[in-house]
């Protein structure tokens, strides 16, 4: 309710029973649109892992019918039906031919994904939701457009697009009001932004911000781009070859030797610890590697990229937290990075 609003209602009682009574008018409509969106919206199709994460946070799982074969968390929807997945199989390849297949596709004008359309057809989705923001992650929007015309009843779509962490949250807002929750969203957000700020709060107290490198990918070597740099600013650090809001881009090797950093942090795109350790030595065989501050210091963590950095969705925040910790860990003292999430280098262990 406006501030004017509230001044209004200062003026007699009449008036203020008026406006009451007008509010409640409003509320009572809001609360028809919002039941009358839940019933349209009841089957539900997402073409990232990210979508997936916040459907199933805002309690709507089981409005969930179709699903790509990234989406694995929650667990419990590993068994909903693959609606999309890629065109190749990259658990059988390392991040160099990754990348020159993903290149070879793109500058083709191929799509690196195949949606299965009759599939998607007797799902009959009321909305899917996609994105706009990398071709290599998910589903672009393109792809499903062109199939959406084919699609009886047609179904609404929902893009999104987030460059940072706060758009990342108004994202969780988008999908809690086209869903008809809005309120649930309201409640997830606050609960991610306090997590966030005690984090803020607590690496603000320390007078030292360490310099970071996060490194995206190994063959060729990736900067970090879009939401990472602000990840490690608010844990306390200072990235140095990191692109705040944009995407992540091929950076000379000779550039992470001059930065020197004292810290790195080795989040390979869609790749967990287990598989980022399989191909470590593309990067620790490198010249110069073992003169780098961080590797000296014992300050080199590899971590688990899907889980909590390279998808646009909550829990970016328990990625915070890692860093913070890593960064500051006698700031965070009865913090416990969750189980196989991060990976120290020089100790061969977990943390």
């Amino acid at each position: 309710m406006a501030n004017s609003q509230f001044d209004f209602i200062c003026q007699d009682s009449l008036k203020a029973s008026q406006a009451i009574s007008l509010d409640n008018s409003k509320t009572k409509a809001v609360t028809l649109e919002s039941r009358k969106q839940r019933q349209e919206i009841e089957s539900i199709v997402t073409t990232l892992p990210s979508a997936t994460e916040i459907v199933s946070l805002l309690g709507l799982e089981r409005k969930l019918v179709g699903i790509t074969h990234e989406c694995d968390y929650p667990p419990s929807v590993r068994n909903k039906p693959v609606v999309m997945r890629s065109v190749f199989d990259t658990n059988r390849m390392t991040s160099k031919q990754i990348d020159d297949s993903v290149l070879s596709y793109v500058t083709k004008g191929k799509s690196i994904y195949e949606i299965d359309e009759e599939l998607l057809k007797s799902l009959k989705p009321d909305l899917i939701i996609t994105q706009e923001l990398c071709e290599v992650c998910a589903t672009p929007l393109r792809e499903v457009a062109k199939i959406i015309g084919g699609l009886r009843p047609k179904p609404k779509v929902l893009s999104l697009t987030p460059h940072n962490l706060e758009e990342v949250l108004k994202d969780v807002v988008r999908v809690g009001k086209a869903t008809g929750y809005p309120d649930r969203a309201k409640q997830v957000i606050e609960d991610l932004q306090s997590r966030i700020d005690a984090v803020k709060e607590k690496s603000s107290r320390s007078e030292i911000r360490p310099s970071v490198f996060c490194l995206e990918w190994m063959d060729p070597i990736y900067c970090s781009g879009h939401w990472m740099p602000e990840l490690v600013k608010y844990a306390g650090g200072k990235e140095v070859l990191g692109r705040f809001g944009e995407p992540s881009t091929v950076v000379d090797w000779d550039e992470v030797l001059n930065s020197d950093p004292d810290l790195i942090f080795i989040t390979v795109c869609g790749y967990d610890v287990p598989r980022t350790l399989k191909e470590i030595s593309a990067l620790t065989k490198r010249k110069g590697w073992n003169n780098l501050r961080a590797v000296k210091k014992g300050k080199v963590f590899v971590l688990d990229s899907p889980s909590f950095y390279s998808r646009s969705g909550p829990r970016l925040v328990d990625g915070l937290e890692i860093m913070a910790y890593l960064l500051h860990p006698d700031l965070f003292p009865d913090y416990k990075p969750p189980k196989h999430s991060a990976y120290s280098l020089a100790s061969r262990r977990f943390i």
